[in-house]
């Protein structure tokens, strides 16, 4: 019998981390896409809103520039009316208002009506008609027979002078501009070319070059506003987003006010229906453990008894640090202030703490200066911090370690408080976390004694309250130093003697009425005297 194949061993490999893109380029990417699509969509290669506002444009600079236009047509054709029969000359005159009329009324009827994409593919065609009409209505006039007498130097100033004002006229539309001046340069560059003398070829060259400048100034100048309107759609695009996020912010701002509200309640609920029970809880558990009402019938109760006690008080410290906590981040933590002495304080906190580092062979070592003064601060919360600061380095202070307490003067005048031990050390990426409510590192994870992670952010928020700084040094394998000073305004020095006199007790009148006088320089008994 065959031995079946064995099955391969299938090793899946790690999946590599797929980074979230973030929000910049996720905007970037969304820009890209909207572009593309509205391109695609244009007649122009721009986005169809700037289409629409590019003709707006357009025509509004016509309308403005319609009494210029009417006064050159005028001007031309009473001077051309000079030169031929002033019949043709009045016909171009009337043809050229005729379509001037109609790239008015256009441009009006265009200001008018809502904007469409449609709409806008239609008007442009119809613009660009009009234009090509007008410049071939110049080129008419400019190469016609009659004007032989005319000299060269002259039609050339006014082709320019033409090409110039339709060229400006119609920036905003480039393909406008072309059709407009197009025909005038060609014609005359062809009527120059056609009579063979040299300087007629240098005026047509002349003419080529004029059209090739001005319509590369016009599609500068198209350039230059395409631009603008861009920066303006940006900057409209930014402003939305603003308020958007606004909005959203405020949104959010709310919910975690209504949120933080529900918290306090649900806390302050709480905190009363745990502790009711709770009370009862120690109360009884130290009854039975302390064997009052007599000994146990089994020996084993005296010890299930101290072990209920002991959780209960556990439970009532962490009811408690939870709720001082969300009285701190809540806004609603009333400092209790009052001169209290810094090295009395973290001696009196050594000595609570003393037997419980003896137990564990860890030596306490203080240094403190001598002779500083008090401190304005809440000795509640000052001697809360001291003590969850030394619990933590009896607690991660391996057997046989060491903790040195230190307090002293800061370099701005201020005052400090150092507590550093000998401990395994946190990592410097766990830093934040430690620091953070209910975090927790990995030695902490380890631990035999693991908390609820509230005693470093409650100390921190506190010396906040105070106006203080809290530092907090680990090194792995080497230990944990945490440093909190108080600022210099909270340092009561020995105040300076007054300046000004103090007020008398009694007022002192300078000037006694005579009769007071006399009564007092009066003897009581004149006996003998015969007054």
């Amino acid at each position: 019998m065959s031995n079946p194949a064995e099955k391969p061993e299938v090793v899946q490999l790690p999946a590599e981390p797929v980074s979230a893109p973030s929000a910049s380029s996720r905007r970037a990417a969304a820009q890209r896409v909207r572009e593309a699509r509205d391109k695609l969509t244009s007649t122009s290669g721009t986005r169809p809103a700037f289409d629409a506002e590019m003709l707006r444009q357009y025509a509004q600079t016509r309308l403005s520039a319609s009494y210029v236009v009417m006064l050159l047509v005028v001007a031309t054709g009473v001077l051309f009316g000079l030169w031929m029969q002033p019949i043709p000359a009045a016909a171009w005159t009337v043809g050229m208002l005729c379509i001037h009329a109609a790239m008015i009324r256009s441009c009006r009827r265009f200001l008018t009506e809502p904007a469409s994409p449609a709409a806008t593919r239609a008007w442009r065609t119809r613009f660009v008609v009009l234009d090509l009409l007008y410049g071939l209505c110049w080129m008419a006039i400019l190469i016609h027979p009659v004007l032989d007498m005319v000299t060269e130097t002259l039609m050339m100033f006014l082709m320019l002078l033409v090409i110039a004002v339709s060229s400006m006229l119609a920036a905003n539309l480039p393909i406008a501009a072309l059709a407009a001046t197009a025909p005038v340069a060609v014609a005359m560059a062809l009527s120059f070319a056609m009579t063979g003398s040299l300087d007629n070829y240098i005026l047509a060259a002349l003419a080529i070059a004029a059209e090739g400048y001005f319509v590369l100034l016009a599609h500068r100048l198209h350039s230059s506003t395409f631009a603008t309107l861009e920066a303006r759609a940006e900057k409209d695009a930014l402003i939305g987003e603003l308020e958007q996020a606004k909005a959203i912010s405020d949104e959010a701002r709310h919910r975690a006010e209504s949120a933080n509200v529900a918290k306090s309640r649900f806390l302050a609920q709480m905190s009363h229906e745990l502790r009711t029970p709770l009370n009862a809880i120690l109360g009884f558990s130290e009854v039975m453990k302390s064997e009052i009402f007599g000994a146990h019938a089994v020996p084993v109760y005296k010890e299930y008894s101290a072990d209920i006690h002991n959780s209960g008080v556990h439970l009532l410290n962490l009811i408690n640090e939870i709720l001082d906590l969300s009285r701190i981040e809540a806004g609603r933590y009333e400092l209790n202030e009052e001169a209290v002495s810094l090295v009395g304080i973290v001696a009196d906190c050594h000595h609570l703490m003393k037997l419980r580092a003896s137990s564990r062979g860890i030596t306490i070592h203080e240094v403190f200066e001598q002779g500083m003064p008090r401190l304005w601060a809440d000795e509640r919360a000052i001697r809360q911090v001291v003590l969850n600061l030394i619990s933590n380095s009896i607690k991660f202070t391996p057997q046989g370690g060491e903790i040195w307490l230190k307090a002293g003067w800061t370099a701005s005048g201020g005052q400090y408080l150092s507590v550093k031990d000998s401990g395994s050390g946190i990592p410097e990426d766990e830093i934040p976390v430690v620091l953070a409510s209910f975090g927790q590192g990995s030695n902490s994870i380890k631990s035999a004694e693991q908390g609820a992670g509230l005693g470093l952010p409650i100390a921190k928020n506190l010396i906040d309250l105070h106006g203080g700084t809290f530092t907090l040094k680990s090194k792995l394998r080497i230990g944990t130093e945490v440093i909190v000073t108080f600022p210099p305004e909270r340092v009561m020095s020995a105040l300076a003697p007054l300046s000004d006199d103090s007020p008398p007790l009694q007022p002192e009148n300078s000037v006694l009425p005579e009769e007071k006088r006399r009564a007092r320089h009066k003897p009581i008994m004149s006996a003998g005297t015969g007054s």
